[in-house]
């Protein structure tokens, strides 16, 4: 006798779409971050694909980028990137146009950065995922 069937979903995840002023520059920042490919993109909105993931860009009129750090929580979306070394790929990043604000709150553990948008993202150690 098998265990309980879990009921279907009505929906997956086709794609998360974030909010910024340029997505065209949002795309080329993450294109580079992630090595995913560009499938789509314009004035108004961009598109990513990797693997069976996709990430979106939309602009929005008068954008204003989040605040780090932001005692309120309010961050518009949050990733954590997992690498093999911090200061290589924050580095990298930074040269595709990643910032580093001074508040650093993870120690060596992780490095928080900003895309171009000014959206706050981590990287940490691959191993830790494991």
């Amino acid at each position: 006798m098998s265990g309980p069937t879990e009921p279907a979903a009505p929906a997956s995840l086709a794609m998360v779409t974030i909010d910024c002023a340029d997505p065209r520059a949002e795309a080329a920042f993450w294109s580079a971050a992630l090595g995913w490919q560009v499938a789509h993109v314009e004035d108004d909105y961009a598109m990513l694909t990797g693997g069976t993931s996709a990430l979106g860009f939309g602009r929005v009129e008068g954008y204003t980028p989040p605040a780090w750090p932001d005692e309120q929580g309010v961050k518009q979306f949050h990733f954590d990137l997992a690498v093999d070394d911090i200061a290589a790929a924050e580095q990298s990043l930074v040269a595709q146009g990643a910032t580093l604000p001074d508040a650093q709150p993870g120690g060596d553990r992780w490095r928080v950065l900003l895309d171009p948008a000014g959206h706050p993202f981590c990287l940490t150690l691959a191993a830790n995922w494991s």
